[in-house]
């Protein structure tokens, strides 16, 4: 239901769009959010668009990554600029009918994953 895109080799300081593309039932959750997850650590919330289009980012990434939605493609992207090398990671987007807006930012909380893709910064 989910299908993450756009991961690659990038250097530090380019640039990377990723996609999800959902099903239209998926697409219309109460939240749709990214993660990451880099060799050795713990998934990590990266950002989020509520329904209402209000979007919510890590003390990490903000000012760098904004997310987006295009309701005919049923598709949210993760613009990410300014690369870093510790941005390298794979990225999964996720998804859920019921999360509450206090949970946006933990994993445990969402019930639709993609497969993820990977992301290299190199230095």
């Amino acid at each position: 239901q989910l299908q993450a895109s756009g991961g690659g080799l990038v250097q530090a300081g380019g640039s990377l769009r990723l996609s999800c593309a959902a099903s239209e039932r998926t697409f219309n959750s109460r939240a749709m959010g990214w993660f990451r997850q880099a060799p050795g650590k713990e998934r990590e919330f990266v950002g989020a668009i509520w329904y209402n289009g209000n979007t919510y980012y890590a003390d990490s990434v903000k000012g760098r990554f904004t997310i987006s939605r295009d309701k005919a493609k049923n598709t949210v992207y993760l613009q990410m600029n300014s690369l870093k090398p510790e941005d390298t990671a794979v990225y999964y987007c996720a998804a859920d009918k019921n999360l509450i807006l206090s949970s946006i930012r933990q994993s445990e909380h969402y019930d639709y994953w993609g497969q993820g893709t990977l992301v290299t910064v190199s230095s």
